[in-house]
């Protein structure tokens, strides 16, 4: 114990694990289904890690498997997911004690990637607040619409919205619906407040407190604030037209729809589908082109030290950068006037291409373990569990227990993977006294 202590980044997938294993006893209960009948071990433990994991992926019928009960107990998973577990046990301590000590404050920054020793006790109080504030402005937007636009009653309507927008801005894909939104896909007052809770809950909170102090002036952004803001406003602007343009035809997509539901059908499933997981088209009935940009936008994800998954947004245009530069045989690598130094740009193309092998190995495992699955399918389905997006081409309650468990896996790691390697490498940095003689090797 004393070690992990030394090291409080090793807390990081321990406390997700037991927050896991905790819900997979809960969600096997009797009480927990609508049959009043127990949960299988793996159903139970793939539910839980989906939402611990704010990934969303479900092998059950959401809404007609699970009790009131349940779907309240995935909620509560969904949102301390959504907070990080050490974010949430940091709280209780404040609330507690009203003080924290040395391993908490770093705990916190473990999680919440805030770089420094500042105030973490105004971190946290400002996180819980930014997040339940913007569950709330959606909850009440969502709720207003279907009770107005869907004669629907009131108290339903609440606990829908409710349901939806913690899913949303936790970056998950649970939904009520046994459909997901398909029913609201052209319905801008329930998809562009869920789509831009899902915008502002992946950018990540180091970026939203660095704008929303300098919102005048974003030539004074950090790096990684300007990389986050503009990087991902640049792929929901390419994915949108893309998508759009790929589908525009399709009938069973957004080309039912006229033009102004066609552009908000398109622009919510793309900011979506970089790490919500809300299925707003029929993502199984998508043309073969939509494939490989919903994967890539997947694979990419959201801001650092958000509760989006992938590779990040920062790592991915870090990387861009890095190959600009050596195109154009610059000395250094620049962003914004600012050199970035060489520990990051090796952290970023560490993480990228981890994170690519085990998309790569995960995919091969799960072809192997299934018969008949399309390459294309078993990439997108591996490579949504490990950017924890939650977007499936249904074919997930066909997938044997070891398919499942296969998934389960890489939900877990990548929600707690890039997180901890990324920390344990930035806190590993090692300063010799000499170096070795320079070599250069052929390269291509």
């Amino acid at each position: 114990m004393r070690r992990f202590l030394r090291h409080p980044v090793r807390l990081v997938p321990l406390a997700f694990l037991v927050a896991i294993l905790i819900g997979t006893g809960l969600l096997m209960l009797r009480p927990m289904t609508v049959e009043y009948q127990p949960t299988s071990f793996m159903t139970a433990l793939f539910t839980a890690t989906s939402a611990i994991s704010v990934t969303g992926l479900t092998v059950t019928d959401t809404p007609n498997y699970w009790s009131g009960t349940g779907l309240a107990l995935i909620t509560v998973l969904t949102q301390l997911g959504g907070l990080g577990i050490l974010t949430g046990a940091a709280l209780v301590i404040l609330t507690v004690s009203r003080r924290l000590g040395l391993h908490n404050r770093l705990l916190v920054q473990a999680e919440t990637a805030e770089y420094g020793s500042g105030d973490v006790r105004r971190l946290l109080l400002r996180i819980a607040a930014t997040v339940f504030a913007c569950e709330l402005a959606m909850t009440v937007i969502i709720t207003g619409r279907l009770t107005l636009g869907y004669d629907q009653p009131f108290w339903g309507c609440l606990w829908t919205a409710a349901f939806h927008s913690i899913q949303a801005f936790n970056n998950s894909g649970f939904s009520l619906y046994r459909e997901g939104l398909l029913a609201f896909s052209n319905d801008p007052w329930v998809s562009l407040p869920l789509a831009l809770g899902g915008i502002v809950g992946g950018l990540g909170f180091p970026a939203l407190f660095e704008v929303a102090r300098h919102w005048r002036r974003p030539a004074r952004w950090a790096v990684a604030t300007k990389l986050t803001i503009w990087g991902s406003a640049a792929l929901i602007a390419f994915g949108g037209t893309a998508f759009l343009v790929a589908e525009w035809a399709n009938p069973f997509t957004v080309g039912q729809y006229d033009v102004p539901g066609k552009v908000v059908a398109a622009f919510t499933q793309i900011a979506l589908a970089r790490t919500g997981g809300f299925e707003v088209v029929p993502t199984d009935l998508l043309r073969e082109e939509s494939y490989p940009l919903l994967t890539g936008l997947m694979f990419i994800g959201g801001g650092s030290a958000s509760t989006a998954g992938g590779i990040k947004v920062s790592t991915f245009f870090l990387l861009a950068f890095v190959i600009w530069a050596e195109v154009r045989g610059e000395p250094d690598v620049t962003v914004g006037h600012r050199r970035i130094a060489t520990a990051s740009q090796r952290q970023a193309l560490t993480v990228a291409l981890l994170s690519v092998a085990i998309v790569a190995a995960g995919t091969a495992a799960l072809i192997g373990m299934t018969d008949e699955l399309p390459f294309y399918a078993a990439l997108f389905e591996v490579t949504s569990a490990f950017s924890t997006t939650g977007l499936s081409v249904g074919v997930l309650s066909s997938l044997s227990d070891g398919g499942q468990l296969l998934l389960t896996v890489l939900m877990y790691l990548g929600r707690v993977g890039p997180l901890t390697f990324g920390s344990a490498i930035a806190l590993n940095t090692r300063h010799r006294l000499y170096r070795y003689p320079e070599e250069q090797p052929i390269v291509g």
